[in-house]
């Protein structure tokens, strides 16, 4: 679901990125650094793991359409809604600049739809509620899937607002909006299975990134938990990457099956500064290498070994700087906290 530059207007770009600069500013705000700097290391792990989940499109059968785990949902389960909203802004971000993997233009409204939802309104009015009587694995898994289904029907929506709004095709809002909700119900579906396994696998392992109040002992520390978080987003997008589908996602299928061509074209000084700040600062473009590799002269496949890199960089840039932005959010808060009391 993330949007290119070319669906968006700069009117609409700039409105969204506006208003995601302020949700972010909302959630530092917001965090309880006292609860989360013992977590920073999950958080980075975690979001390690979205950036390499992101990278695996699955077919979506009889549709010729693919999808992929957004990852909101599981952010805000496992970090919290502010947290989770920060670590899929980062995630976002990377992937924009040093990816090409959404346009810099569209980058807060691909931030808004894959983390607003999930995070303040999916989390708070739908997930929490189903968890509210008592923590059990079938409950958790079923929530998990509702919300899932939810989060992308919101997303998808939103996708279709802004498109329709920005005005820069002659789709139809019905026409639009009928490929992308069921695609993407199908997607939410997909989606809620796979997030649903890998927090039963966490509760599982340590019950209490999960139930706070459990008393079942770990099998896992925290600290061997985020090892094996990291190894999983490395081994996930350098290795099971290979095998995503290279079927159009939803939003490119629902866009073409709507106007009859991916290909748009867009004009202005403000479509050009942007592809031309992507283009400077992407250092694996659609997640291969920047200039070509003869496979013949190396031995190997140029393409894939192109994925397998940007896989492991993408990862580890990822927890990084996460890590890096929280403890800085840390740090700020801090700081002020004492400059109050002083």
């Amino acid at each position: 679901m993330h949007m290119a530059d070319a669906l968006i207007s700069p009117i609409v770009g700039g409105t969204m990125l506006i208003t995601t600069a302020g949700i972010m500013t909302h959630s530092i705000q917001k965090l309880e650094t006292e609860n989360l700097k013992d977590k920073v290391p999950l958080l980075g792990a975690t979001g390690a793991f979205i950036f390499a989940a992101q990278m695996i499109n699955f077919a979506i059968p009889g549709t010729g359409a693919s999808g992929h785990v957004s990852g909101g949902m599981l952010l805000a389960v496992l970090l919290g809604p502010y947290a989770g909203f920060l670590a899929m802004g980062a995630i976002l971000l990377i992937q924009a600049l040093f990816f090409a993997d959404g346009g810099l233009l569209a980058y807060g409204c691909n931030v808004f739809n894959l983390g607003f939802y999930t995070c303040f309104i999916v989390y708070p009015l739908i997930y929490k509620p189903l968890m509210q009587k008592a923590f059990s694995r079938k409950r958790q898994i079923i929530a998990l899937m509702v919300s899932s289904i939810a989060g992308s029907q919101l997303g998808a929506f939103s996708v279709v607002i802004q498109t329709i709004l920005s005005g820069h095709t002659n789709m139809s809002f019905i026409t639009f909006l009928g490929a992308m909700q069921p695609i993407h119900l199908a997607i939410g579906i997909a989606e809620g299975i796979i997030i649903g396994i890998t927090a039963d696998f966490v509760y599982q392992v340590n019950p209490s990134v999960l139930d706070r109040y459990s008393s079942r002992s770990p099998k896992l520390t925290i600290k061997q938990l985020i090892f094996m978080g990291m190894m999983f987003s490395l081994v996930t997008g350098g290795v099971f990457s290979l095998v995503a589908s290279s079927q159009p996602d939803g939003l490119e299928w629902a866009v073409e099956k709507t106007s009859g061509s991916l290909e748009m074209q867009t004009e202005g000084i403000i479509y050009d500064k942007a592809s031309a700040l992507q283009e400077k600062f992407a250092i694996f473009p659609d997640y291969n290498f920047k200039e070509t590799i003869n496979p013949i002269e190396i031995g190997i496949d140029s393409e894939a070994m192109g994925t397998v890199v940007s896989g492991v960089v993408g990862s580890l840039l990822t927890f990084s700087s996460i890590v890096a932005a929280v403890l800085g959010a840390i740090g700020l808060k801090g700081r002020k906290a004492n400059l109050q009391k002083s």
